[in-house]
């Protein structure tokens, strides 16, 4: 195996025997087989001059089966490589394609071992060149986090084609030989397309369940049984609260799925009781006393303790082996949380691990509604900087840099956040500014197009003509593949001077990275005394 896809691959260079993820070498190279998969399937696809519907599902399942900690289990990528091979060879037939194509079209196979064998053959140093295969991999990446969210709105019945129609073109891309400059003009499409599909991802869950409100988010427990969600996706959240109403059950999340507590449709249930826990990585410990069953939505799973792994259920992309599986809906139905529910009601409640509350739910519609008490507090100068710190949590102690530059950012400054890198700040006791907070969450790692929302907004309210001149910096942690897209959409919406940390990804070349650092002033992160003086003066 080889994958640098995330931020703590190993020695910042790439894991070769068993990922830090903890998924073992055979399941990487599926995912490598597997992203394969949709490259044939987009040649084809591209070659039809059509996108169907089933193409571009599947082609957005498949790339975000592959994002860091959502699958581990063999045999269900196997499934999913067995359907798009069977999906390509249907489009193949239906659109009466042949000819001279690329082998990712036309290549199949039947076992296991035959898969594996040739997944030797198309992993990522199948490019050789290695600015060529700096690209291809941003671009893939990229991709894979736009397919999560056009997923997650696809979920909720919302829907851009434009966004479909962008997977299969890059992933097409990937098979051809194109020079530098047209990979680097694929990977700032993959920017406009993460900004259409959180665009769509946005309306679905604000006309869904409302716009997120300023909540008062409840941290400690009550002494019900309890179920966990975690993860991200709020349809899941839904009906597993319509499912526990009056069983005595409480329901609290975890992780990514802390934003909602700031939705209206989900506040009204009451025993919805708040968020147990932090980030994604602490997992092992917070699960563990939780006592009761934890439902993982989406990507964030870790290898489980022995321990607990009886009780983690698993649905949608999520797989481990041993797991328990809830099955996707069918024909518009809902799914089946009862097996979680049964579990429930036979555990002790959760242990108490901390208490108090946090506050949360400044989206763009909530932060637009304070904007002339925010424009004042500009204008009089009680505001000096507003400081994005979104993205990614992580294990390395070398995050404890956020910590510390929040605590040590003066007292005229705002933190916009969103994403669980906001755990390594989120409860510190910051204050306020003429009563805004100085930490302003937008929600999960998507809600980032609210930051951006919000900093647009405030360009045209100051009549500015580059979204640059505004009193922003930008201070971004990275993990996994939704943080790249994230961040192409902030190249793509033309904002500079971002700094990544805490390292640089592994999958940019030194060329690649001169060609961000030469065209959007990108740069890495020093010290937090040498960084808060460059960005905050």
């Amino acid at each position: 195996m080889f994958c640098y896809q995330c931020q703590e691959t190993l020695k910042n260079q790439g894991c070769t025997v068993n990922g830090i993820c903890g998924k073992k070498g055979n399941t990487a190279q599926l995912q490598d087989l597997l992203i394969y998969v949709t490259k044939g399937i987009s040649v084809v696809a591209e070659k039809a001059g059509t996108v169907d519907q089933e193409v571009g599902h599947y082609v957005a399942k498949a790339l975000f089966t592959t994002i860091t900690n959502v699958s581990f289990d063999d045999d269900r990528l196997i499934d999913v490589i067995r359907q798009g091979l069977a999906l390509r060879d249907k489009i193949k037939a239906k659109y009466k394609i042949d000819g001279d194509l690329h082998d990712s079209a036309v290549w199949n196979a039947k076992t296991k071992e035959e898969f594996l064998k040739k997944a030797e053959t198309v992993g990522v140093l199948a490019t050789e060149n290695e600015d060529g295969r700096s690209l291809r991999e941003l671009l893939t990446y990229g991709l894979k986090g736009v397919a999560a969210y056009a997923e997650h709105a696809a979920i909720l019945g919302f829907e851009d084609q434009s966004v479909f129609d962008y997977l299969v073109e890059g992933m097409a891309s990937t098979t051809k030989k194109l020079s530098l400059e047209d990979m680097i003009a694929k990977v700032m499409k993959a920017g406009e397309a993460a900004v259409g599909a959180m665009t769509i991802l946005d309306k679905a869950n604000t006309q869904t369940y409302g716009n997120p409100e300023i909540t008062e988010v409840n941290l400690g427990v009550r002494g019900n049984p309890g179920i966990l969600i975690s993860g991200h996706d709020l349809k899941d959240m839904e009906e597993l609260l319509e499912q526990t109403k009056g069983t005595g059950i409480d329901v609290y999340t975890h992780g990514e799925m802390l934003p909602a507590n700031y939705y209206p449709a989900f506040k009204k249930h009451d025993h919805f009781v708040g968020n147990y826990g932090n980030s994604w990585w602490l997992q092992d410990k917070e699960f563990e006393a939780f006592n009761g069953p934890i439902l993982m939505t989406t990507n964030c799973l870790i290898p489980p303790r022995d321990s607990y792994k009886h009780r983690v259920f698993t649905t949608g992309n999520v797989a481990f082996p041993g797991m328990r599986h809830i099955p996707d809906r069918v024909n518009g139905g809902v799914k089946d949380f009862s097996d979680i529910i049964t579990m429930a009601r036979t555990c002790q409640p959760p242990v108490e691990i901390e208490s108090g509350k946090i506050v949360g739910g400044f989206a763009h519609h909530q932060v637009l509604a304070l904007a002339d008490k925010v424009v004042d507090a500009v204008k009089s100068g009680a505001i000096k900087k507003f400081v994005v710190m979104a993205g990614c949590d992580g294990r390395h102690k070398s995050r404890n840099y956020y910590t510390e530059f929040a605590e040590k950012l003066p007292q005229d400054t705002i933190i916009l956040t969103a994403g669980c890198a906001k755990y390594r700040y989120n409860k510190l006791k910051l204050g306020t500014i003429g009563g805004i907070p100085r930490i302003l969450d937008a929600g999960q790692c998507n809600d980032s197009y609210s930051l951006a929302v919000i900093a647009l907004k405030l360009k045209e309210v100051f009549g500015l003509k580059d979204i640059n001149e505004l009193p922003i910096v930008y201070n971004i942690a990275w993990y996994e593949q939704k943080a790249v897209a994230v961040l192409l959409a902030l190249l793509y919406l033309g904002v500079k001077n971002i700094h990544l940390g805490p390292t640089l990804p592994a999958f940019l070349s030194p060329a690649v990275v001169k060609v961000l650092v030469e065209n959007f002033h990108i740069g890495g992160i020093t010290t937090v005394d040498e960084d808060m003086k460059a960005m905050i003066g």
